[in-house]
């Protein structure tokens, strides 16, 4: 039994030491083969096989020589987070528990619809942003998840949907294309970061990982399929407007300083005019000249046709369109949805004003998916929140 126990330990060990190779970026890949006294361009070839065709097995790759094959299983892997529980909803929304190690567990939300099937993935375990009407907030923070985490969970979430045998959504682009993970049974057409954390703050994962879902040699997706939300982090919306520029969703949720430093105390910090001079500056940048303004819907507090009015004046003649949320309601909330009356209300004063405007169908609520319902499990968290005296937040939003 000892002998037994001291091998599996050392086992684990050797899993540890070799590299995964998921989430790397492409010229990260490419200085990795180099290193074996191999060509740049079995960075291509291993891309392909893993995020076009979902092998993650060396030797299916039929096109790499077998000496190359055995030595990458002697020093590198290929490893996806491992899946704690499914749940399904009545609507066909899925989520996904997903083990990140160190008693942390993330959650990752599958939403079908007909012409397409979007994923929302998370980037840190809780989140420190301690936005005032999401459960993930009420978590706390943990840590940042690695790239392998993050584009682990696409990859998981493929694997399993075409297990099940899901048809592809039948989506086509301008060019003609079909979107998602080419080659497989089962495509993902669109790709949020909406799930728990805040993706800004943990730039430097999620960059490479939004970088590889749109490379040609990765998941083939394009840019405005790729969607980054953010609380409104100024200087990483900047950095973001020259380094990738996918589509951009921002949580706004109130027409003025003073109510959204309540409800989102990053505002305290980059206050709303600072917030849409930077989200003005990356429209420059998009294709589709657009930014997503998030406005959760909460009863009594920013649904008056006097908010609306004033989101109207701060949006009108931008190139801006409104999602308005339902809220969804979460453990320990004291806040209630508006009426659909009143969502419907405020959403005819602000078209009537000019501005792009819908609303979100909600999805998956009854299985706790829906948006600012996802708390995964965040255990030995730091109490790192920005409503948190302690915080300290240049340093967690750096990363």
């Amino acid at each position: 039994m000892q002998a037994h126990a001291l091998s599996e330990s050392a086992s684990l060990d050797s899993t540890a030491e070799r590299l995964n190779l998921i989430g790397l970026a492409p010229d990260a890949l490419a200085e990795f083969f180099e290193g074996l006294g191999e060509k740049r361009f079995r960075a291509r070839q291993i891309m392909r096989w893993v995020y076009q065709r979902g092998v993650l097995d060396f030797n299916e790759m039929t096109d790499i020589s077998l000496r190359l094959r055995r030595e990458l299983q002697q020093i590198a892997r290929l490893d996806l987070p491992q899946v704690i529980r499914v749940e399904e909803s009545a609507d066909g929304t899925r989520k996904w528990l997903v083990d990140v190690g160190g008693g942390q567990a993330v959650e990752t939300v599958y939403i079908p619809e007909p012409n397409r099937s979007t994923l929302c993935i998370s980037s840190q375990a809780g989140c420190a942003m301690d936005c005032s009407f999401c459960a993930t907030g009420h978590s706390g923070f943990n840590r940042n998840l690695g790239a392998e985490e993050i584009l682990g969970q696409v990859l998981l979430a493929n694997r399993a949907l075409a297990a099940r045998g899901e048809k592809a959504a039948s989506h086509r682009d301008r060019r003609g294309s079909r979107q998602g993970l080419p080659g497989s049974p089962s495509t993902i057409t669109n790709v949020v970061f909406m799930g728990m954390g805040e993706p800004l703050a943990n730039y430097k994962q999620v960059v490479p990982v939004a970088k590889l879902l749109t490379d040609d040699h990765g998941l083939g997706l394009s840019r405005r399929r790729v969607t980054i939300s953010t609380a409104g982090l100024v200087p990483q919306i900047r950095r973001l407007a020259a380094e990738c520029n996918v589509a951009l969703a921002v949580s706004l949720h109130a027409p003025t300083d003073e109510l959204r430093d309540e409800l989102v105390p990053i505002n305290r910090r980059h206050p709303i005019a600072e917030l849409l001079q930077a989200c003005w500056h990356y429209a420059e940048g998009l294709a589709s000249r657009q930014i997503t303004f998030e406005y959760v819907m909460l009863d009594g507090v920013n649904d008056s046709l006097r908010d609306a009015a004033r989101l109207a004046t701060l949006l009108r003649d931008r190139p801006a369109k409104v999602n308005l949320i339902p809220f969804n309601s979460f453990p320990g909330t004291a806040y209630r949805c508006s009426s659909p009356e009143i969502i419907e209300r405020f959403c005819t004063h602000l078209r009537s004003r000019g501005i792009v405007a819908t609303t979100r169908r909600t999805r998956g609520d009854d299985i706790d998916a829906a948006c600012g319902q996802l708390a995964g499990q965040v255990t030995n968290r730091v109490r790192a929140r920005l409503g948190d005296k302690r915080f300290r937040g240049a340093r967690i939003c750096a990363q």
